[in-house]
């Protein structure tokens, strides 16, 4: 039996150019990269899981006119290749056929019931302060002796740095690493960011993307480690 192909039709050029950018960030991390997306309501969001952060990333997008709703995941890479930013059918794509996703599909943050949360630094200080670990991790890891400079002995050291938690506010460094790592977080002091919560999850969210990540013990993931600079 043949399965119609749904296209998706985007409100502008640049919707589609935004989330094929964020796709090909995804990719770089995980080849293999599956993403969930949902739709209603004229927006589409777009849920994917970078491995070297351990936290949920969402893309949205405005889509041109109504829509009926869908729920499906799949391929991050075949939803890049079937969207068109620069030619005859500019800002459209088509949805690529459903695939069974990794356990994290099923564990998305809430919707709504989400609250700001004071003491978040602006956008400068953030990029400063992943700047500052990830010259941090790589000075501690020079000077390890040869017979310590393993992946164990290394993974400690980045578990220790990224789980810090950036001035008092209980998110940890490797989330605010993995909104730059994503284009999510551009350098200027007023570019609007916040930190919300919602139960035991937090989510950074910026005017190009959101990371959410619930608290220790919820089931996400453990820690992994990440020393580029994105």
């Amino acid at each position: 039996m043949t399965v119609p192909v749904r296209s998706l039709e985007f409100a502008d050029t640049r919707e589609a150019a935004d989330l094929a950018a964020f796709l090909g960030r995804l990719l770089h991390y995980d080849r293999a990269a599956a993403v969930r997306m949902q739709a209603g309501g004229g927006a589409l969001a777009v849920f994917g899981r970078p491995p070297s952060f351990e936290v949920l990333a969402i893309r949205t997008a405005r889509l041109a006119g109504p829509d009926d709703g869908f729920d499906v995941t799949v391929s991050a890479g075949e939803l890049l290749e079937s969207l068109d930013v620069e030619g005859a059918a500019a800002g459209s794509g088509a949805m690529p056929a459903p695939v069974t996703g990794p356990p994290w599909t099923g564990v998305l943050p809430p919707r709504g019931g989400w609250r700001e949360l004071p003491g978040l630094p602006d956008p400068v200080s953030l990029r400063a302060a992943v700047v500052a670990a990830v010259a941090e991790f790589r000075s501690r890891d020079e000077a390890l002796p040869e017979e310590r400079r393993t992946r164990a002995e290394r993974d400690l050291i980045g578990r220790e740095i990224w789980s810090r938690t950036v001035a008092g506010t209980g998110l940890p460094l490797r989330a605010v690493h993995a909104a730059q790592s994503l284009g999510f977080l551009r350098p200027a002091p007023d570019f609007p960011v916040a930190l919300l919560s919602a139960g035991s999850w937090l989510r950074l969210r910026t005017p190009f993307g959101s990371i959410a990540l619930r608290g220790p013990g919820s089931g996400l993931g453990t820690l992994a480690v990440s020393v580029g600079t994105g």
